[in-house]
């Protein structure tokens, strides 16, 4: 039989499963699953350490059913070696309305409207962005803000694949310069603040905006806020229609 081990990972983020992973690979004892994303699939693929579940994709007709840009992910030269569990979206932004209307701020779609409202919020005396500084949150912040700049075309040439011209042009200068004002409007608290932490401060309305992927919004429905009423999820400045 098998027995399921459930446990929480310290830190919340990732990066000490992945670590973890590593060291019992090394040693030869690899876990029979591991969940894993987006281009370390085709890493862990390099190592020759990930099986072929082609008969499993065949069965479920995976090709028909998954869209190209995951099922591409899922595969390493040809070969499925890894199943589609979940997909996020990390571009959102989190809105309390109610700190949006006492400071007379309206949410905001594109850039300039987004350090309108920030402003108008630091203003009415409330914290404009809710973060936490950790490396993955700064991280998640960057990459929607590359997007949110440069547009797809730009993320996937500077960020997926680390073209040179794509990471030394002005477009990329912007994307700094954009980010650096955002760290204006963050409180100096942040550093070290788990997500979960920097999500409550919008919603208990000491925070007017996070940026922060879709898991988000369990923490807004664990406190019993009504999405749409209590709290807003808009697609971050400049990247509607990119996922």
């Amino acid at each position: 039989g098998i027995t399921w081990k459930d446990f929480a990972v310290a830190g919340g983020a990732g990066e000490n499963a992945t670590t973890a992973l590593k060291a019992r690979v090394i040693a030869g004892s690899p876990p029979t699953a591991a969940q894993i994303k987006g281009p370390a699939i085709q890493e862990w693929g390099q190592e020759g350490v990930l099986a072929n579940i082609d008969a499993a994709a065949t069965a479920g007709k995976w090709d028909a059913l998954l869209p190209k840009v995951v099922s591409d992910t899922m595969k390493y030269q040809g070969h499925y070696v890894a199943a589609p569990v979940n997909v996020h979206r990390v571009n959102w932004l989190w809105v309390n309305p109610e700190v949006l209307k006492k400071a007379g701020a309206k949410t905001p779609t594109t850039w300039p409207e987004f350090f309108d409202a920030a402003d108008k919020i630091k203003k009415a005396g409330f914290i404009a962005i809710a973060h936490g500084g950790q490396p993955w949150q700064d991280a998640t912040v960057f990459e929607t803000t590359a997007l949110g700049v440069g547009g797809a075309d730009f993320y996937n040439k500077a960020i997926v694949k680390l073209d040179q011209k794509a990471l030394t042009s002005p477009t990329m200068i912007k994307t700094f310069d954009t980010l650096g004002k955002i760290k204006t409007y963050i409180d100096k608290n942040a550093p070290g603040r788990d997500w979960n932490l920097a999500t409550a401060m919008v919603i208990n309305g000491k925070a007017g905006m996070q940026f922060m992927g879709d898991w988000a919004k369990g923490e807004f429905t664990a406190a019993g806020k009504q999405p749409g009423k209590d709290f807003l999820c808009v697609p971050a400045p400049g990247t509607t229609g990119s996922y």
